[in-house]
């Protein structure tokens, strides 16, 4: 297949143009500037609401990665405006050339993230839970909203709610892992909340399914066995051969962070599970967090 990507320079995208080339598919780069690599590119810019007339000629399928980090800087007005506006205006304006496509992709993969459920204690989510609450629940309602334009048939339309990303090359790792490397790792607050973690290789191994397989609406990008945060701690020191005795307070959180980002990225809880991989016959690689920090990490057991 021919697969144009959105968001391929980043930590998910460039793991998954490797595995397209591996699988024997055509990755397209979907980019504001060139990459200096040997792989077809188009151009675009969202912000201006413009891309390439040929972009999808002859595409197969559209996966749309592209967007504001969401822990990139602190939210002040301006940083939740750039987060919003970069996933709206990239989805708004992908949906709309597909939609008015004379030959268009059979299928458009959009991001979105569990965000979407907002803080739910232990409520067991799915992917026909209500949406939550919050920031995060507001603006992954609009970014799977902007899809609209797009119709089943002819393009099937699926909406990753992604969760915690594992990889040894960065995501939410990079940031924990200098201090859990020192033994200074530890739960955040009480610990009680729930993490819903993903390896980066069943990440694109779900995506690479995805193509294939007739799934439509929304697909939690998430493995089958969420963890507290305190489990999640304790493995991660378990791995690291480190260990995990102090908790991390609050006030130092907000004051790196912001009080508003800290809620909802690290305090939020979100016991998600991925129904649709599952009945569908997905097979996770890394169901288990400590083999896949172990697989992240290259850390043998």
């Amino acid at each position: 297949m021919r697969v144009l990507v959105s968001g391929s320079t980043g930590l998910i995208g460039e793991a998954l143009v490797s595995a397209l080339i591996e699988a024997d598919h055509e990755p397209i780069r979907l980019v504001r500037t060139r990459r200096p690599d040997d792989l077809p590119s188009v151009a675009w810019d969202p912000a201006a609401g413009t891309i390439h007339a040929d972009a999808l000629d002859g595409v197969d399928a559209v996966i749309h990665l592209a967007g504001e980090g969401i822990a990139e800087r602190r939210w002040s007005d301006q940083q939740k405006a750039r987060i919003i506006d970069s996933r709206i205006a990239g989805t708004t304006l992908l949906a709309d050339r597909i939609a008015a496509a004379e030959h268009p992709p059979s299928v458009f993969i959009s991001g979105s993230a569990i965000g979407f459920y907002g803080d739910r204690d232990d409520e067991v989510l799915t992917e026909s839970s209500d949406d939550g609450d919050g920031f995060l629940a507001d603006v992954v309602g609009a970014w799977e909203a902007a899809t609209g334009a797009v119709t089943t048939p002819p393009t099937r339309v699926v909406h990753i709610r992604t969760g915690i990303v594992l990889s040894g090359n960065g995501g939410a790792l990079a940031p924990q892992l200098p201090f859990f490397k020192l033994g200074l790792g530890g739960r955040i607050g009480s610990g009680r909340q729930w993490w819903s973690w993903i390896s980066i290789d069943d990440m694109v191994g779900a995506l690479l399914w995805l193509l294939t397989n007739e799934v439509s609406g929304p697909v939690n990008l998430t493995a089958p066995n969420p963890v507290t945060n305190a489990e999640f701690t304790k493995v991660l020191g378990r791995v690291l051969r480190r260990p995990t005795l102090l908790p991390i307070p609050k006030p130092a959180l907000w004051a790196r962070l912001g009080r508003e980002l800290t809620e909802e990225l690290l305090y939020a809880s979100q016991r998600v599970e991925p129904t649709v991989l599952s009945d569908r016959g997905y097979e996770f690689r890394y169901p288990v967090l400590e083999d896949a920090l172990r697989a992240a990490l290259d850390k043998p057991a």
